[in-house]
């Protein structure tokens, strides 16, 4: 590739109009698959760019693209600072100082934030020695930057999220970033954490550095961002300015939809309670928990994280135990002492993290979906019978419209959204009386949620008692039937979408 040098061109370049990158005619093939159909994209020096596009349309080939991981297809142009590159690698990539923090962030956890933060600095050139000292300098420089104090010396697993975060922001600052891409950072960040962390990012682009967020929180997008590129089944919508955009219309562009959003008016009174709870506390996690759940009824439950709400999910499906009050099941006291007892006695569990308590990843898709009923697809004992869960898979790749290739492929060979409808296919699949939804469309593009709701919805409509858990005030409000607020571990507040303005629970639960 062409060799530019990022610092001083990029003086050059912020101070004209000529793009910090611009790339035009890009495809991508996979096999028969497009990937990419001839699209063009480009970042203005200190731009916060938003890629957007439902899970599947393109976004990450298109960044694996621009990172040298993957070639595009003959035919492409691609330049840097308005100077031409080809065959871009990724350590060439780095060179002009492009950089990509994963959701997953690619951290390690035994290692220190000091460490984590330097690592990117010691990648390739010739073995040497570790110069620890220097380390610790340039991670005190990039955090004090950034205008945030760590403890350089502790492991990076002590960290909560946000810190690791931000601690991933400055492993790519500390090698000149000139462009950095940002998959997914809020998904699991609180409203306090998610201000933060939008606030170093106008913090760097006050520096001259061009972020791109991709971000299926709309809301942060708009705030934000000053364009956003809308990507679809691998084809270019457009860039558009997000000044006039709004969620509604940025929803349509991306998924060639309209949704929409109106609030339950549904009279349950006289449904008798699948679920009650009076009194339910667990050292400092919660505290004096009461709520009840009617056949048929989607009751949300809200708050900052931190606030206890998975606490007491965990303690609903057993894998906790309450040191005080009572759990009542279609009106019968309950005391689960694992997981299995609530499993048996009718309640599923969707927890917020699929990719490691969820699903199983380097399994098939029909393995993950039949996991949790094995025991009854033997036949003869103890064989499992092929026939018996090809057509359980089956079913529930219909009933939920599971978008796949083949049933033997890897679960993670699908999209976010598919994913976690085979993480209900799984518990659905248990028959339960209760299902608890524990924020259950993270890292899900918008059009895969409403298809999410729609299953929930109709789950309700069959009888099924479901509980709700989001801290995105949105999903609670237009999917509930009550929500319920939740802080310091005790329910503070009650609501009835039909009788509050969301504007009120938001004030509430940001207060």
């Amino acid at each position: 590739m062409a060799n530019v040098h990022a610092t001083a061109a990029g003086e050059s370049a912020a101070a004209s109009d000529v793009p910090l990158l611009k790339i035009e005619h890009v495809s991508k093939q996979f096999g028969g698959i497009k990937a990419l159909d001839d699209v063009r994209f480009d970042i203005m020096p200190g731009e916060v760019l938003c890629l957007a596009g439902e899970n599947g349309c393109g976004k990450s080939t298109l960044i694996k693209i621009i990172t040298g991981v993957y070639q595009p297809e003959p035919g492409a142009v691609m330049s840097f600072m308005g100077r031409p590159i080809a065959d871009l690698s990724p350590a060439g990539a780095r060179g002009l100082g492009i950089q990509v923090i994963w959701q997953d962030l690619a951290l390690f956890a035994e290692m220190s934030v000091a460490e984590n933060i330097g690592f990117e600095r010691n990648l390739g050139g010739r073995p040497r020695l570790v110069n620890y000292g220097a380390m610790r300098a340039d991670a005190e420089r990039i955090l004090k930057r950034l205008g945030v104090t760590l403890d350089l010396d502790a492991p990076l697993r002590t960290l909560p999220i946000a810190q690791r975060q931000i601690v991933a922001v400055a492993r790519a600052l500390v090698t000149k970033a000139t462009l950095v891409f940002m998959d997914e950072p809020t998904a699991s960040l609180s409203h306090a954490e998610t201000e933060a962390l939008l606030d170093i990012i106008r913090r760097l682009s006050a520096e001259g550095i061009s972020v791109v967020l991709v971000s299926h929180r709309l809301a942060e997008v708009l705030d934000v961002c000053s364009r956003v590129t809308v990507i679809k089944d691998g084809k270019l919508v457009g860039t558009f300015p997000t000044a006039g955009m709004t969620q509604t219309r940025l929803t349509e562009l991306m998924t060639g939809k309209t949704f929409d959003y109106v609030v339950s008016r549904r009279d349950l009174s006289a449904k008798r309670p699948v679920l009650e709870v009076k009194g339910l506390s667990r050292g400092r996690e919660y505290k004096d928990v009461s709520l009840a759940i009617r056949e048929g009824e989607i009751v949300g439950l809200t708050g900052r994280l931190g606030s206890g709400r998975t606490e007491v999910a965990l303690s609903l499906f057993g894998m906790t135990q309450p040191e005080q009050g009572s759990i009542h099941l279609d009106g019968k006291p309950i005391r689960f002492a694992s997981n299995r007892d609530a499993i048996n006695a009718g309640v599923a569990y969707v927890s917020e993290d699929r990719l490691t308590l969820g699903l199983i990843q380097p399994q098939s898709i029909e393995d993950n979906a039949v996991i949790s009923v094995l025991d009854t697809l033997l036949d003869p004992k103890p064989l499992l019978s092929f026939k018996k869960r090809d057509t359980l898979v089956s079913r529930w790749i219909k009933d939920l419209g599971v978008k796949i290739g083949k049933p033997d492929n890897a679960i993670s060979t699908l999209s976010g959204g598919n994913q976690q409808k085979v993480v209900l296919a799984k518990w659905l699949s248990t028959k339960p009386r209760l299902l608890i939804l524990d924020s259950p469309t993270v890292g899900v593009d918008v059009g895969a949620r409403a298809g999410i709701f729609k299953i929930v919805r109709q789950l309700a409509d069959e009888g099924m008692a479901i509980l709700l858990i989001s801290d995105e005030i949105p999903e609670v409000y237009f999917n509930s039937d009550v929500v319920l607020h939740m802080r310091d571990g005790r329910i503070v507040g009650q609501y009835r979408p039909q009788d509050a303005a969301i504007d009120t629970i938001e004030e509430a639960v940001h207060a």
